[in-house]
Parts: structure tokens; C-alpha cells; sequence
């Protein structure tokens, strides 16, 4: 399954690298975990091996998966056109939240895509800004591990992808408004 030094991504905290494998027992009995070292925290944790799958423990994506994903920015969100969708910040973040658990890149890009749409017809809440803010770091890590670029490059090609629809999207809010 996964192997030490292997770069990983744990849903919602982003990629880290498999320092090691430990057993230390757990009632009695002997049980493995993958220790994880995070890239872009100071942080290390402990997965049971035999629960990675359960948490939602990942290979890192492929840069064929990656360039996929980036062409989903490209394409207008279903879920953020009518001004109920707009409105329900709650329902919506209950769905945003356990997408980002789940921790698949389409559905994370999918969040960060429709937030950014939602940001042409209002300004942001708190909330709102943070989510954006959370699922554009975990974009550009993965991205650029994937891609073997710097996270800096990682955000300029994140942005670059998702810009047309912004600015098309910002002129068809400007319209609708006259």
C-alpha cells in the first residue's frame, strides 16, 4: 500500500511524507502506524495502517490528475448559480466541510472553483474567505508536489486556471445588476 519516504496526502491537513512505520501496542495488542510528518506545518501524526484507507490516507496525485483538475476551473460550478445557492452559507458549508474530509482533489477544486465564482456576485464572509483560503492551500501544495514546482508557480497556475471564469463571470454579474 504505501511504503516509507512516500509523500501522502490525510484529508484536510494537505501532504505529508511517510517518515516511518512504529508499532507500539494498544490495549495489549501490537498495532502499526504510518508517522506522518507534514510538508507545510510543523506537524507529525500517527494513522493505523490498517485504518489509512478508512481516514482517507492517499497516494499524492498524478500530474495527469492534476492537469484534469485544472481544467475543471475552466468550467462554470452547477451548484452556485441561482441566488438560493448564494444565500444558504450553512447548507453549503456543511458540504464544503465533509468534501474536505473526504480530501479528493476534484471535490475540493470543485469548492475552491465555486467559491471563487460566488466571490463575483458578493463579497465573501468570514467563513467563506477562510474556506477559500484553506482549499486554495491544499490546491497548491498538492499541485505543486504533484508537479515538482514551487508552491509560488503552484498558486500562479491555480489562479491563472481559474481567472477567465472570474472575469466572465464578473462582467455577466455587472450585466445582470443594469
Amino acid at each position: 500500500m504505501f511504503s516509507v519516504d512516500q509523500k501522502v496526502v490525510y484529508p484536510g491537513h494537505g501532504v505529508a511524507v511517510i517518515e516511518r512505520i512504529v508499532e507500539k501496542s494498544i490495549g495489549g495488542c501490537p498495532t502499526r502506524f504510518f508517522e506522518l510528518k507534514f510538508l507545510s506545518k510543523d506537524m507529525t501524526i500517527l494513522v493505523p495502517v490498517d485504518n489509512a484507507p478508512s481516514v482517507g490516507l492517499r497516494e499524492l496525485s498524478s500530474s495527469d490528475v492534476v492537469q484534469r483538475v485544472l481544467a475543471m476551473l475552466s468550467k462554470s460550478g452547477e451548484g452556485v448559480q441561482s441566488e438560493a445557492a448564494l444565500a444558504n452559507w450553512n447548507k453549503r458549508n456543511k458540504d464544503y466541510q465533509g468534501k474536505i474530509r473526504k480530501g479528493d482533489l476534484k471535490e475540493i477544486c470543485e469548492i475552491y472553483r465555486d467559491l471563487k465564482q460566488i466571490e463575483n456576485f458578493k463579497e465573501l464572509s468570514f467563513g467563506e474567505k477562510n474556506l477559500l483560503a484553506q482549499t486554495e492551500a491544499l490546491l497548491v501544495e498538492e499541485i505543486a508536489q504533484a508537479s515538482n514546482i514551487s508552491d509560488d508557480r503552484a498558486i500562479e497556475i491555480l489562479r491563472t486556471h481559474v481567472a477567465p471564469i472570474s472575469r466572465a463571470r464578473a462582467g455577466m454579474s455587472r450585466e445582470i445588476q443594469k
